[in-house]
């Protein structure tokens, strides 16, 4: 793979949330935020600081709005002017990004699999993947080093789940051993933040294709899929909980995954 390629990240934010629908009734989970601003944006920091700032954003549900947010994006992340006598407003730029944000309205019901190949017309050459509600300290650098260092159509990023639940072991009604939220010997996951090239389309079906099933089977058993081990910190935000996690983790400024100034 050439030094050259394009850094373009392609980011699934189409899905129902059905999970967070304390959150997600009136808006998608990507916006869905963490200390004031979207995990979306969190998401896009992350790869942003790895040189990465053309994005593809898979939208379906409540996909207006995140199209409201972006097209706002100035306005609400800075500074504003407004002369009410003429209606003309003027924004003043302290948090300026070179983010360029393809919004891209892939179906209200269209599986994750379907997702990408709507997409296909934009990506023409190795392009990163990840779902818009997952959270990590992950090197992109160095996940993009390993994907072209072994020649394969695809890379996933391996994680440690995170554990729910600490661990006792009993003796009659006696604690004799506790271990607080620990996942040693819990294999690994799929993490998301793929990289892939443009022969995955191949594999992919319809709308009803489900990208983590037939198609990533396929990749396995043709020897096209490698893992890239990420054994730091990762998070989904699937349930309330694991939101305020994050929101915690963010307040108390200790949150891994904010790598970016």
């Amino acid at each position: 793979m050439a030094e050259g390629v394009t850094r373009r990240v392609v980011i699934l934010a189409g899905g129902l949330g059905s999970r967070l629908q304390e959150e997600t009734v009136v808006r998608p989970k990507p916006m869905v935020e963490i200390g004031g601003k979207p995990i979306l944006w969190h998401i896009m920091n992350i790869y942003a600081h790895h040189g990465c700032e053309d994005f593809v954003l898979a939208l379906g549900y409540k996909g207006e709005v995140i199209k409201d947010y972006f097209r706002n994006f100035y306005a609400l992340n800075n500074d504003l002017t407004v002369d009410l006598s003429t209606g003309e407003s003027q924004v003043h730029l302290r948090n300026h990004v070179k983010w360029r944000v393809h919004l891209v309205d892939t179906g209200q019901a269209t599986m994750t699999g379907g997702r990408i190949a709507r997409l296909r017309h934009l990506l023409e050459q190795t392009f990163m993947l990840t779902y818009g509600d997952g959270l990590a300290d992950i090197d992109i650098t160095a996940l993009l080093a390993f994907h072209r260092g072994h020649g394969r159509l695809a890379t996933v990023t391996a994680v440690r789940p995170p554990a729910r639940f600490g661990t006792m072991a009993l003796e009659g009604a006696a604690v004799e051993r506790f271990i607080e939220k620990s996942h040693a010997g819990e294999g690994w996951i799929n993490g998301g933040f793929f990289v892939l090239e443009p022969g995955i389309f191949d594999y992919l079906g319809d709308d009803s294709s489900v990208w983590e099933r037939e198609p990533m089977e396929r990749l396995a058993r043709g020897g096209q899929l490698q893992a890239f081990l990420h054994d730091g910190f990762w998070q989904p935000m699937d349930t309330l909980r694991e939101r305020h996690l994050l929101e915690d983790l963010w307040a108390s400024d200790r949150a891994p995954w904010k790598v970016w100034k």
